[in-house]
């Protein structure tokens, strides 16, 4: 990436091999995945402002061939999972054969998931789980509402919120997506194109109301999405994929006494986020359900891969750069 213009001007090209720091281990990339904060990025809507030319990729797997001196605890050889790092952020990431990570963001793969599912599954899932549990325990039977439910945290929030034992409502413009979803664990599915879809949700809770929502949306959805909520009733947003919410009214959150928070998943300590997965594991376990891949591109063709998350996937999409075996 070599300006904040956008992913359109990404080239594939060659740059140094990373150096380890003696705290770090050298990643050879087996997979990564993309999310919408790399083009958020890219477009120069993102905090972080990484020298260029800059490599993006957040997560992904991958195989460790060197150490730094005070790395021992990871042996050559071994395959790890990153868990939120500066890797695609501040520092160089995982779009690329070989990426330097501490050794305290990295995670063993979950027994039984392969690489593709280890890749592309940490950042999701504990940006769900904040969304899910930053305003502290719902009650047993809280209705939780998903909105852009197909996508990566989309998916994660209807698998945990399910495992959490809540009642998942979904939005979703696909049918064959709903489809997946319920199989997913969400009770019901709606169209948040079908301009009644607020009038049936509510007809299909009465005289329940929604008691979360996580949007991964914004724009002029949520206006929507908070006409559902119950009294203190909550909003976690989580991302803006249809851009600035229009004329919003704040008074239409006075009197059921809604709140709206911002979801950060990297703003925990690294202890937290090691806390956080295993807790993840074992309500994916619990549930028996594990991470979606929509579809995993080649290498070199990223600028696809990202076409492909733009049009609206059922769980992530990745890219091999060096498929296992």
């Amino acid at each position: 990436m070599d300006d904040y213009k956008g992913i359109g001007g990404l080239r594939l090209a060659d740059a140094p091999d990373p150096i380890p720091q003696p705290d770090e281990v050298i990643l050879e990339v087996h997979y990564a995945a993309l999310n919408p904060a790399d083009a958020y990025l890219a477009e120069n809507q993102y905090p972080a402002k990484p020298r260029l030319p800059h490599i993006l990729g957040r997560d992904g797997v991958g195989k460790v061939v060197a150490r730094g001196s005070a790395a021992a605890d990871v042996g050559l050889g071994e395959r790890r999972a990153i868990l939120l790092c500066e890797a695609g952020i501040n520092q160089p990431g995982t779009f690329a054969q070989r990426v330097a990570v501490p050794t305290q963001n990295l995670v063993e793969i979950p027994a039984g998931w392969s690489e593709p599912e280890a890749a592309g599954a940490t950042l999701v899932y504990l940006t769900a789980y904040q969304a899910l549990t930053m305003w502290g325990p719902l009650p047993p039977s809280a209705v939780v509402l998903v909105t852009g439910a197909s996508g990566g945290v989309g998916v994660a929030a209807v698998q945990l919120a399910a495992a959490m034992g809540y009642k998942v409502v979904a939005l979703s413009r696909s049918a064959e997506k709903s489809r997946r979803l319920e199989q997913l664990g969400a009770a019901a599915t709606f169209n948040p194109e079908d301009p009644k879809w607020g009038l049936a949700l509510k007809s299909a809770l009465e005289p329940r109301r929604v008691d979360l929502a996580i949007d991964n949306i914004g724009g002029k959805l949520l206006p929507q999405v908070i006409s559902t909520l119950g009294d203190l009733g909550r909003v976690s947003l989580v991302g803006r994929l249809a851009g600035p919410v229009p004329n919003f009214n704040t008074a239409t959150l006075f009197f059921r006494r809604n709140r709206l928070g911002g979801v950060a998943a990297n703003a925990g300590t690294n202890a937290e986020s090691h806390v956080a997965w295993q807790e993840i594991l074992k309500l994916l376990a619990r549930a028996g359900v594990r991470p979606q891949v929509d579809k995993v591109f080649p290498f070199d063709q990223l600028p696809q891969a990202f076409e492909r998350l733009a049009q609206g996937p059922m769980g992530k999409v990745l890219v091999a750069v060096k498929p296992a075996g």
